[in-house]
């Protein structure tokens, strides 16, 4: 039957000439419409056509009470909905699945202000959630309104696109719009259960709902139907099997017929329950959150409105407003986070300033041509860029990447020589003792080639011949007695020791410095704010140069550490050898094995990397124990081995390392751990289990622990049962050595989590945003940028909302409000 809507759009255009004022029909608009609406829900079949025009509310209208405006957009909203839905209005056209684009409003509802609520409100004051539910809902960490409409669905069903029962295909997920023509209790299995035979004009179709007996009373014969789920095949005949149903009345669907959401849920929430729950709270308060985005700004990039936005990413009208939602919510959160460590830096920056330094050029050839090497274009190219920050005013934040053996060690030996030379101190702190030591025996080979070594005390060397006084370096760690360790203080406090290395300690506890002017971090992804902050406690405002060996792609490297400067060694010192990499299978274990024997032969030592069974660092500690007890009894019986996991007190690990660098162990069993930093140049094979469960960027750390000495090095990666994913990252690396071009890979194929989680940066949470979407995070980067540069402090009033939003969101990124 077709929708007669030329009858309406007539009326409506008479209501316009008579100025909106509820005269073109006599008894008022309401009448005519809720007796019209009553007549064209029968005659619409299609569900997208039907949710949209159940979205008018003309069943309960209350055109009579909307003021002149509200009368006028609304009028018009409605007539550009006739003209989309029957283009050819007049001409009685059938009401087809017509996609539709403008969105229809719905008349504004006189219900809809909420007094003395905001979207803080806990979400008790929503109607039908009790305690206990809100309890349920805490544990999904929704508390507040706002963290329900915030509470995104992880992904939809589409049940939008209706098909005659005639056209029903088996295995696909389909939707039909039927009457009940009868509904009764059966067992299934000996369950109670229900059973429906429904039918439109071009057939019938039986449906069951399992276990669920109490339907077949809620089925009326002639109920209307919209049902949706997949369709099996039963003694040759289609069937629905407990699909998603919803009956056919004048409102929107929420269920089925549609683009269905699919939410998380814990113990004691079902997901009817959760949707219906969440269609309430969205249609109620998602208009009630204030767009914090400057205007021109959402224009420019051509944005959805927040709460449409909202709205759509809840219950989309189609797939592409859907993707408009995801697409503004995701540039909001990156856009924040951009804003936020732009702040950071800023922040950091202008409240103290810093202590330029001039740069001693005499010092800095003499120690350059004194290195027996030549450094590469990219360590000239970043000292360059270390230099020109330390000359400035504002206080250097700069992040060095270089691989492995990139020669970052040299850069930041070369800045700590310009702070000595400048009469200030440098601090060099590693992650953990084992490392500090190495950067001690390193910078001292250097300094002793540059200078000569003029007095050598318990950890406290010194160098003449390099500045017009005597260089003091010395070592604070754990090992140092405590009668030492108070020497080593009083000299720093006193200003007597130029460079100190140690771990991250040396910012906390007892340690006062003299003057300090230059902090380098080895490993960002251990040096956070916190201890940025503990370092401006003590009242110093140092160059800050932090230095990762984990190559982190550009973008994710502007979005983790966005409040730091960017320098990258992209290349090796020439002659640097090839790590041989190849992966196995399940059957090549004992191969493995045999080649690790033959190189212990030789002389050589092994790492072991367990397979990360677990999340739970107990349980990978157990399986470690329990793999070293294998290896040991069963595979290595005459070899040396040693254990090394993550719940070993910092103590044993740093025993157990030692033991394995002085040769005392042939192999080292470890868990992942093993990753950062650990040098053994007599070390030539690195063995990963259970590959498959890594990420490129992380089997490129353990690959980098072999390699260090002369000998040709070799990883094997044993891969237990790889998935297609895990087969592509196994062959990239096998030919891959660029530790750059495998972190974008890793981006590529396994997006961001691999890298840091936000959780471990401090960052806040990315909902909508994947970190690996690069144009979508440029754009927010350039954007903030932009932005910053215009008003900085967000202090105009068009910014108000934005800077509100901001200390909301990362309070600790600055003084927003």
């Amino acid at each position: 039957m077709p929708i007669n809507v030329e009858s309406l759009r007539k009326i409506l255009e008479l209501e316009c000439k008579k100025g909106y004022a509820d005269s073109a029909v006599i008894g008022g608009l309401d009448k005519f419409l809720r007796h019209w609406a009553g007549q064209a829900v029968e005659s619409i079949t299609a569900p997208q056509l039907l949710n949209r025009f159940n979205k008018l509310h003309l069943v309960d209208s209350n055109y009579a009470s909307l003021t002149n405006e509200q009368r006028r957009e609304w009028v018009n909203s409605l007539l550009d909905f006739l003209a989309e839905a029957a283009p050819g209005a007049g001409k009685g056209v059938e009401a087809k699945l017509i996609p539709i684009t403008r969105r229809a409003s719905p008349i504004p509802r006189a219900n809809r202000t909420v007094s003395n609520q905001s979207i803080d409100s806990p979400i008790t004051v929503v109607k039908g959630i009790s305690s206990s539910l809100a309890t349920r809902f805490n544990k999904l960490g929704v508390t507040t309104i706002r963290d329900l409409l915030y509470f995104f669905p992880h992904r939809h069903l589409d049940y939008s696109q209706r098909k005659p029962i005639a056209q029903l295909t088996e295995g696909s997920e389909e939707t039909i719009v039927a009457n009940v023509w009868q509904a009764q209790e059966i067992r299934l299995g000996g369950r109670r259960s229900t059973e429906a035979i429904v039918g439109d004009e071009s057939g019938n179709v039986r449906v069951v709902w399992f276990n669920n007996p109490y339907l077949a009373k809620n089925l009326a014969t002639n109920t209307r139907l919209v049902i949706s789920g997949r369709v099996s095949l039963f003694k040759g005949r289609h069937v629905f099997e407990s699909p998603e149903w919803e009956r056919v009345e004048d409102k929107e669907f929420i269920h089925a017929g549609r683009l269905v959401p699919l939410y998380p849920l814990t113990q004691g929430l079902r997901p009817r329950q959760v949707r219906k729950l969440m269609k309430a709270v969205i249609d109620q308060w998602a208009w009630q959150v204030s767009d914090f985005l400057p205007s021109e700004l959402r224009e420019r990039q051509k944005l959805l409105e927040l709460a449409q936005a909202i709205s759509q990413a809840h219950f989309p009208e189609d797939e592409r407003l859907k993707d408009r939602a995801r697409i503004r919510l995701a540039f909001d959160e990156l856009f924040l986070l951009q804003l936020g460590v732009l702040s950071k830096k800023r922040h950091w920056q202008e409240s103290q300033p810093g202590s330029p330094l001039s740069i001693k050029t005499a010092v800095l050839a003499a120690f350059i041509q004194s290195l027996p090497f030549e450094l590469t274009p990219a360590q000239h190219r970043v000292l360059k860029e270390v230099l020109a920050d330390l000359g400035r005013q504002q206080p250097m934040s700069r992040l060095l990447q270089g691989e492995v053996g990139s020669g970052k060690t040299v850069v930041a030996l070369a800045a700590l020589l310009m702070a000595a030379a400048n009469g200030y101190q440098g601090a060099f702190m590693a992650p953990t003792e084992i490392l500090a030591e190495q950067h001690f025996a390193t910078i001292h080979q250097l300094l002793s080639r540059a200078g000569h070594l003029a007095g050598k005390e318990d950890y406290r060397y010194s160098y003449a011949g390099l500045l017009a006084q005597p260089l003091s370096v010395a070592m604070l760690i754990g090992d140092v007695t405590q009668k030492r360790k108070r020497e080593l203080q009083q000299g720093i406090l006193d200003g007597k020791i130029d460079i100190i290395i140690g771990t991250h300690a040396l910012i906390q506890g007892e340690v006062e410095f003299h003057q300090l002017g230059l902090a380098v971090v080895d490993e960002q992804h251990r040096f956070g704010v916190a201890q940025r902050s503990a370092l401006r406690q003590k009242g110093y405002n140092p160059h800050v140069l932090v230095m990762t060996a984990t190559p982190i792609p550009r973008t994710l490297a502007l979005t983790l550490y966005g409040d730091l400067d960017l320098s990258v060694i992209d290349q090796l010192p020439p002659g640097r050898q090839e790590i041989k990499t190849k992966w196995l299978r399940p059957e090549q274990r004992d191969s493995a094995y045999a080649f690790i024997k033959r190189q212990v032969a030789e002389g050589r030592q092994a790492f072991i990397v367990c397979p990360l069974i677990e999340e739970s660092e107990a349980i990978q500690a157990r399986a470690a124990i329990a793999e070293y007890e294998r290896l040991s009894q069963e595979v290595f019986p005459e070899l040396r081995l040693g254990l090394l996991h993550g719940r070993m007190p910092a103590t044993e690990k740093d025993k157990i390392m030692r033991h394995f660098r002085a040769g005392e162990l042939n192999i080292l069993v470890a868990t992942p751990v093993v990753e950062v930093g650990i040098d053994v140049p007599n070390a030539t094979v690195m063995l990963v289990d259970s590959a498959d469960r890594f990420g490129l960027s992380q089997l490129h750390q353990f690959r980098g622990r072999v390699g260090r000495g002369q000998e040709q090095s070799y990883c094997m990666l044993l891969a237990q049962n790889p998935s297609q994913v895990a087969r592509e990252r196994l062959d990239v690396i096998e030919r891959t050595q660029n530790g750059f071009e495998l972190a974008e890979e890793d981006l590529k194929l396994r997006g961001p989590g691999e890298f840091f989680g936000t959780r471990q940066s401090g960052l806040p949470d990315l909902r909508m945003a994947k970190l690996s979407d690069v144009a979508l995070l440029e754009l927010a980067r350039n954007e903030a940028i932009r932005l910053f540069e215009k008003d900085k402090g967000l202090e105009e009033p068009e910014h108000q909302p934005l800077a509100k939003e901001l200390a909301r969101v990362w309070p600790e990124a600055g003084e927003w409000s």
